[in-house]
This record gives structure tokens, C-alpha cells and sequence, in this order.
């Protein structure tokens, strides 16, 4: 709608990304906070725990991921090469930090299998500050990312994504969408409201279709959202072409996917059987 577009647009780049550091500097303390608790808890060392009070940068780029763990979301398709993604944490011009959260069904192996995975990765001493699985995945841990990463990632297998609805809640908050054209990203996306993983169809096997999409993540990462999210200059903290595309998916995305789109929706197409 015009309105909301213009009401949306008449807000000052700078109001509305000091909201956004707001939100994300309380997710730096909730996650501060866990995980101080949780090392004590399990009998982890007093340092170690005390070590939590001080992860994470709010002012680097932060990741989410968080969802099921299961073989289609492809939770190690950031780790297919480990070299290219120690450069994007470890610079420290241009840091990126990752947070993830999920669980696994008690009976999937597979899922088990990709969780030993993150968690070798991220006990590197070199990441330590910069990434987190947070464990005991709950409604609040969800509240918190959605609210405010300023990147929800999102790589599931073609055709497999059924929706996406964590993705259309970051984007109410003002968070951009890294993902594959699977879900509603297809409808949702428009080149400038987020970034788009690899094709919309793949015909290769599925080991080249993951080959393929790691490349394009990669490859994203480093030549649009880093630039991006550190655009801006010595004289002014705002990245105004963050914001910009900022604005772009709460205009777009926000009145479209949403509660009342999808009763209107249900009852018309099914119930009413226009």
C-alpha cells in the first residue's frame, strides 16, 4: 500500500538504525547471559563460563540460523569450505558472526552427524567469540533472532522448503533474508529487499547442486552483504544502503506475508472456491 510505503520511507536512516542496534545489542546480552548460565551448569570451568559475558561484537554483522535440524535444511553448507568462511570471521575490519540454534529429533543420526559438525567448528579458538549454537531451542530464543539479526540464513534443498515463516517474521523486524529461492522467498523476493543463493531450479545431483549454492553463498556473502552492512564512512555510522534495503523488505514483504493475507486467502481459494 502507498501508505505504508510513505510512512515507511519518512523515517529517518538514522532512527531507524539506532532500533535496530538497540535490538540487537539485547540480544548480545540474552545470549551473554545463556550461555554464562549454561557453561555453569554443566560443570563447565569458572573462566570458560565467565569467557561468555563477552562474545560477540554489536556492531558486526550478525547471521541467524535457526531452524529444525534435519539433512534438507543443509546446516553445513556454510562449512563446505572453512578457509573462506574463516576470512569473512576473522576479519577484523569487516567481522561477521554467526548464531545458531535448533534441535534434533533424539532418533536422527543424520541430524547428530551435522550438529558434531558446527560443533567442532565453532571450538576453534579463532571463532570462539564469533559463534554460538544455542542449545534448549525455545520460543524465546526465536523471539530474540528474529527480532534482531540483521541476516537470516536460509539454505534448504529445492523444492523441499515449505514456507519460511521465520525468514517473513526477520523482515517485519527490519532483517534481511540470505536465502534460496525455495519457500516464499520466489514471491518474496525483488532483487532489492535481501539477497537470493543460486538459481530458482537446479537440474544437477544433488552433491553439485550443494557445490553449486555453497559457491553463490560464498560468493554473496563477500561481494554484496559485507559491503554492504560496513558501507558506511568515517564521518557518518549509518550504512545507508543497508538501511535502505532495510526499508525496501518491511515495505514489500511485510504487508504481503502476514496472518491476514493467509486467511483471506484460505477462505476465498478453499472455502469459497473463487
Amino acid at each position: 500500500p502507498a501508505r505504508w510505503a510513505k510512512s515507511i520511507d519518512a523515517i529517518p536512516d538514522a532512527e531507524l538504525w539506532r532500533a535496530r542496534c538497540l535490538l540487537k545489542q539485547r540480544l548480545i546480552a540474552f545470549i551473554r547471559h545463556r550461555l554464562y548460565h549454561s557453561r555453569l551448569q554443566q560443570g563447565e570451568g569458572v573462566d570458560y563460563a565467565v569467557a561468555a559475558r563477552t562474545m560477540f561484537d554489536p556492531d558486526a554483522l550478525t547471521i541467524g540460523f535457526a531452524r529444525r535440524v534435519a539433512a534438507y535444511k543443509r546446516w553445513s553448507l556454510i562449512l563446505t569450505d572453512p578457509n573462506r568462511l574463516m576470512r569473512l570471521v576473522e576479519d577484523e575490519g569487516r567481522p561477521v558472526q554467526f548464531i545458531f540454534a535448533g534441535k534434533a529429533h533424539p532418533q536422527d543420526q543424520g541430524a547428530k552427524l551435522i550438529l558434531q559438525h558446527l560443533a567442532q567448528w565453532k571450538l576453534d579458538p579463532r571463532v570462539m567469540t564469533r559463534a554460538v549454537f544455542l542449545q534448549d531451542y525455545d520460543q524465546e530464543i526465536a523471539r530474540q533472532l528474529v527480532q534482531s539479526v540483521d541476516v537470516w540464513l536460509n539454505v534448504p534443498r529445492r523444492p523441499l522448503e515449505a514456507s519460511g515463516t521465520s525468514g517473513e517474521k526477520v523482515a517485519m523486524n527490519g532483517g534481511l533474508n540470505l536465502s534460496v529461492l525455495d519457500g516464499w522467498w520466489p514471491e518474496g523476493f525483488d532483487g532489492m529487499n535481501g539477497w537470493a543463493i543460486g538459481p530458482e531450479l537446479h537440474e544437477g545431483e544433488s552433491h553439485e547442486e550443494d557445490a553449486d549454492d555453497a559457491e553463490s553463498l560464498y560468493h554473496t556473502l563477500e561481494t554484496e552483504v559485507v559491503p554492504t552492512y560496513y558501507s558506511h564512512d568515517g564521518t557518518d555510522p549509518v550504512p545507508h544502503r543497508w538501511v535502505a534495503m532495510m526499508k525496501r523488505a518491511i515495505i514489500t514483504l511485510a504487508p504481503a506475508f502476514n496472518s491476514d493475507r493467509m486467511v483471506q486467502e484460505y477462505t476465498r481459494k478453499i472455502y469459497v472456491g473463487e
